[in-house]
């Protein structure tokens, strides 16, 4: 009897969770302590290794590759939409169908975390795998603003955000100590995405027309998807349902700083992406061609950004990398206004992408840290993330209010970097509440 109550311990103890291990001094939970604060049975399993494990890193590669790579596409056809199919629309009214792409996409968060925390990750994947493709085929065929936001703006949307939840939380059940390199690795999908797609999409649609380039699309994604639905497998699931908001957590400081600092930080963020593109060819600092290219570059660096910053922060802790990746990309932001030349701005382009791959990266991995009892980890990174969709959802049509509004991207420059800067501001504001007056502080 003795020996049946001892397995059954070791079976439902829970790993150390992130949070618990910030520095030296913390002590490790016991086995009934932990028992207490998750419902994940990880005593029997090996961390950090293995085959299986890596393959989820690769399937969740493929997730962030189609829904954040999506989203990270949308410059393309933008500037596709204002020139051809939508011409008679202004560039702010088309900006609406990329912020509901992307506002879903975070929005869904809410949803989509207790479906994963309920065991749903098999209907969620395959869901969101046939609503990416399913929409980019119906926006194939579109020809009016309104099957456009229908089709690309909502179905695709839909579909990331069944996606990226699920990337996310998966990949803690297979890592601990390693957990940030891992999450870095699959999130570097994204900024892949965002350099694959828009090349092949502005190549194919000059060779065989907008509707079979949109269709290509599709399709990689649809192999794409199947690679993660062939290989990902959850581990094991709480074994309690959770709540789909849970608003004891709005009581806490650390997870409301958190949150807004989010919302600030992607408030300003995409509109680098959106309008470094257009201000470097209205001003004749560079070619209509490189130009075209400095969404690729930026992409492309946010890759090494997205691996690098992920790989240090599981010996100093993710706080201490998100806060200067954060400060770092409001100061190139502020750095963007000053910018007069070809090699400028693809210097600023480069150290932007870099930097702010950690920025994009990183969030999950800090909630973990701020999330006391990781069997929640997913009600409240969807809670967290919904909010910052409304950021999304307004961010760049500000940024395009402003430039109407000005004729001017100095506001929109300055917007941007102002946003990141009090993104970084609050996220310094948890760092002291975490450690105090301690430079040296694993969180």
């Amino acid at each position: 009897m003795d020996q049946d109550a001892h397995s059954k311990t070791a079976i439902e103890a829970s790993n150390n969770l992130v949070g618990q291990g910030d520095s030296p001094s913390d002590n490790t939970p016991s086995p009934p302590q932990e028992e207490k604060t998750s419902g994940y049975g990880n005593a029997v399993h090996d961390f950090d290794t293995g085959l299986q494990a890596w393959l989820q890193v690769l399937g969740a590669f493929f997730l962030f590759f189609n829904s954040w790579g999506v989203i990270n596409t949308w410059g393309i056809f933008q500037t596709y939409y204002e020139e051809h199919i939508l011409s008679d629309q202004s560039a702010d009214t088309i900006a609406w169908i990329g912020s509901v792409e992307s506002a879903l996409l975070m929005f869904f968060g809410v949803i989509t975390g207790p479906l994963f925390d309920a065991g749903y990750f098999y209907a969620l994947v395959p869901f969101g795998a046939f609503m990416v493709v399913f929409g980019y085929m119906m926006t194939s065929l579109a020809s009016k603003y309104y099957q456009i936001m229908l089709a690309q703006g909502i179905c695709v949307g839909i579909g990331a955000g069944c996606m990226f939840i699920p990337a996310v939380s998966l990949l803690p059940q297979y890592f601990n100590k390693r957990r940030a390199l891992a999450n870095g690795i699959a999130a570097s999908g994204s900024s892949i995405g965002g350099v694959i797609y828009p090349i092949m999409f502005n190549k194919l649609q000059e060779e065989i027309g907008f509707s079979w380039a949109t269709r290509t699309l599709a399709f990689v994604a649809l192999g794409t998807c199947s690679i993660s639905i062939a290989v990902m497998r959850v581990r094991f699931k709480p074994k309690e349902k959770r709540a789909l908001v849970q608003f004891s957590a709005f009581t806490e400081l650390q997870f409301n700083l958190y949150s807004f600092a989010l919302f600030f930080g992607f408030l300003g963020f995409y509109n680098f992406l959106i309008y470094v593109q257009p201000w470097a060819i209205q001003k004749g600092v560079v070619s209509d061609t490189l130009g075209f290219y400095l969404v690729p570059i930026l992409n492309a660096a946010s890759t090494f950004g997205r691996i690098m910053p992920n790989l240090v922060a599981d010996y100093s802790g993710p706080l201490n990398m998100l806060v200067p990746a954060s400060a770092i990309s409001a100061l190139l932001a502020f750095c963007w206004i000053a910018v007069n030349s070809s090699a400028g701005i693809v210097i600023v382009s480069l150290l932007y992408g870099f930097f702010s791959g950690g920025f994009v990266s990183l969030p999950p991995i800090v909630m973990m840290v701020i999330t006391k009892d990781l069997r929640n980890f997913g009600t409240r990174l969807g809670m967290s993330f919904s909010i910052c969709s409304i950021a999304l959802l307004i961010g760049t049509p500000i940024g395009g209010a402003i430039l109407g509004g000005t004729g001017s991207y100095v506001g929109v420059q300055a917007f941007c970097g102002a946003c990141l800067a009090t993104c970084a501001a609050l996220m310094f504001w948890i760092r002291i509440l975490r450690s105090g007056p301690k430079i040296l502080y694993r969180t």
